[in-house]
């Protein structure tokens, strides 16, 4: 459904409520809105999410608007009154960024049934995360036939020319970045040996996509055979038929969290604080850890199945071992300048 007719529909619903019960107004009378990311995760949840947000809620309205995080959080500035949007979801840094300008309303966690069963790294009462993203190393089992078991493979002489990455304006470049520096003696705080890591990396590297999605497409095209990649990207990509694998390296798989927010001033907050209950739910996570959504569950009640068991952890003691979690109120004081000298000085 494209935008034009994301409008029409959500104020065809809000004018047929208003006709039922005119005493209240459009804003109250409209859907829900819930502003989900493009692509998969917009399947996935219109798949899963939304009909159990349905059952649970004797089929109340629901619109899935999907957009970058950037995009969800210059809507909800711009309206911060009435919000067009009433549930936001975004990856460690844009969460920071909503969190810090006061664009969202605290949990309700004392009333949440769920929240207590997510392992300890999701509970954000701020808004909590009902699902991970993973990054690891992926490859072309038909090209390399060692699979790599570390993030320093990427600079074996043989992958000249063959190497894939992304830039820092993706939460998968930018979290790579650090994960480097800190092999190198540099952590959260100091990025600079993972620049200078980045320049070695330049006689290997074939191209520098725009986001995880793009990179996953360079494996389709056959233009790389090694990369940092998302697990769920990947796995989508063997879903299609093409040659490619992930591993986690033994430096450890980097984990996203990310979070779904109530927008504040939302005039659907118990609608909204549902629709994240049916995302923390056993019943919806397992669903979305099956094939093809494969999504990293979150609430510890779930056992580990599938490709996400036999690839990164049998179950949630494992996941926070396996894992590394990095320090995003760090990384977001300097991404911009890592942008720009990323942009400066990794050219191919």
């Amino acid at each position: 459904m494209d935008l034009n007719r994301r409008s029409l529909f959500k104020t065809a619903l809000a004018l047929g409520a208003m006709q039922v019960f005119p005493g209240i107004s459009y804003a109250q009378a409209r859907p829900l809105v819930f502003a989900t990311f493009t692509g998969s995760w917009e399947e996935a949840h219109k798949a899963v999410l939304v009909p159990a947000f349905r059952k649970m809620t004797d089929n109340a309205p629901i619109v899935l608007d999907p957009m970058l995080s950037v995009d969800q959080i210059a809507k909800v500035k711009a309206a911060a009154a009435n919000p067009p949007i009433d549930v936001m979801l975004h990856d460690p840094g844009p969460a920071l960024i909503a969190i810090g300008e006061g664009l969202v309303e605290p949990y309700p966690v004392a009333k949440s049934a769920y929240y207590k069963d997510l392992i300890s790294e999701a509970q954000v009462d701020t808004g909590p995360a009902p699902f991970f993203q993973v990054v690891g190393l992926t490859y072309n089992p038909e090209t390399v036939k060692t699979p790599p078991t570390s993030w320093a493979d990427l600079w074996k002489p043989e992958f000249k020319g063959r190497v894939g990455i992304t830039n820092l304006n993706s939460t998968l470049g930018t979290g790579f970045l650090v994960e480097i520096a800190k092999m190198h003696g540099g952590s959260e705080a100091n990025v600079d040996p993972g620049f200078a890591a980045l320049e070695k990396l330049k006689p290997n590297l074939a191209a520098v996509a725009a986001n995880p999605g793009a990179l996953a497409s360079l494996f389709q095209q056959g233009q790389v055979d090694i990369s940092p990649g998302n697990f769920n990207a990947i796995q989508i990509l063997k879903a299609q038929g093409v040659p490619v694998e992930f591993v986690a390296p033994k430096e450890g798989a980097i984990a996203f969290k990310t979070t779904m927010h109530i927008v504040k001033n939302s005039p659907n907050q118990e609608l909204a604080f549902k629709l994240i209950e049916a995302a923390l739910s056993p019943e919806v996570q397992a669903k979305l850890m099956a094939a093809p959504y494969l999504v990293v569950p979150t609430n510890s009640k779930v056992p580990m199945t599938g490709e996400i068991a036999k690839v990164l952890a049998k179950d949630a003691d494992e996941m926070k071992k396996k894992f590394v979690f990095q320090d995003w109120k760090t990384i977001n004081t300097q991404r911009s300048a890592w942008i720009e000298r990323f942009n400066r000085e990794i050219k191919i």
